[in-house]
């Protein structure tokens, strides 16, 4: 068996619900396929590509759900407890040679001060008011640099790594 998340995505009706939480519009799986594209283009063009881990540090909801499954789609999905220490996140960002660490744009984490110690970049999780449960869209910070995209981008072939999970 040879699937990959790209081609397990597609079997959805696009009109289907992919993602839902109260108090706001589903996300519907012809949005999500393109919520993933647009992800992994905005992660290419961040340096990440094909089997490089990217950290995820989110608090649980529909958008870490959909942030992480764009991320294994493209790239080496690393989620990480928002809960950790400093030193915990040095290990861990250390550890997986992490290329990237998306954050919520507000997030306060100490995995923010780390990650810019390591030279990690930073990408911003952004959440649009009114946007259905699961929609974001990523947002490198400034480097203070240029940034080469990533030299295996796009989405994820069948021998990829999708994720690390420290246990």
């Amino acid at each position: 068996m040879n699937q990959t998340l790209e081609s397990l995505l597609r079997a959805g009706s696009d009109e289907a619900t992919a993602f839902a939480a109260p108090g706001r519009p589903p996300l519907r799986h012809a949005t999500l396929r393109a919520l993933v594209g647009a992800t992994i283009g905005a992660l290419n063009a961040a340096g990440a590509g094909r089997n490089d881990r990217v950290a995820i540090v989110l608090d649980n909801g529909p958008e870490m759900a959909a942030c992480f499954l764009a991320c294994a789609a493209g790239t080496t999905s690393t989620p990480l407890n928002p809960a950790y220490r400093a030193d915990e996140f040095e290990f861990y960002l250390s550890d997986l040679h992490a290329k990237l660490l998306i954050v919520e744009r507000t997030s306060a984490s100490p995995a923010i001060e780390v990650a810019t110690r390591l030279g990690i970049r930073i990408v911003d999780l952004v959440v649009d008011a009114g946007a259905p449960a699961g929609s974001f869209r990523l947002e490198p910070r400034d480097s203070g640099g240029a940034v080469e995209a990533a030299m295996n981008g796009g989405y994820a072939a069948p021998n990829d790594i999708a994720m690390v999970l420290h246990t």
